[in-house]
């Protein structure tokens, strides 16, 4: 898949999260988000294993279910903590969800839990 330039809502999603990120210490270095992108794919969505998403972490791709400007930063962090997560233990990210399943998989707590901590005050 051949990707043009990132948009400025692109830079201004990956920016935003890896600030939020940045001021967590979950891993020994911060993420790095020189490859990473997000890209809208609404038919992703539509297939079975993926109805109940509507942010997908592959490595460095960010899939999202909905257009870039209609996309939050908090799901962003949230993706990109999944990112991080690969750059720092790829095997036992994706083999955790064999014998943890979802819900309650380390990684998944482990990104809402950026998310929160890192949200600005309401």
């Amino acid at each position: 898949m051949l990707l043009g330039p990132r948009s400025d809502r692109e830079r201004a999603l990956l920016r935003g999260a890896k600030a939020r990120l940045d001021r967590l210490d979950f891993y020994p270095a911060p993420i790095d988000i020189r490859h990473t992108r997000i890209v809208s794919v609404p038919w992703l969505f539509r297939l079975p294993w993926f109805r109940r998403f509507v942010g997908y972490d592959i490595g460095p791709l960010i899939l999202v279910k909905r257009p870039l400007d209609e996309v939050s930063e908090d799901l962003v962090t949230h993706e990109l903590t999944h990112a991080w997560q690969h750059q720092h233990r790829w095997i036992r990210l994706w083999t955790s969800y064999l014998w943890q399943g979802y819900a309650a998989n380390e990684h998944e707590v482990q990104a809402r839990a950026a998310v929160e901590l890192t949200r600005a005050p309401r």
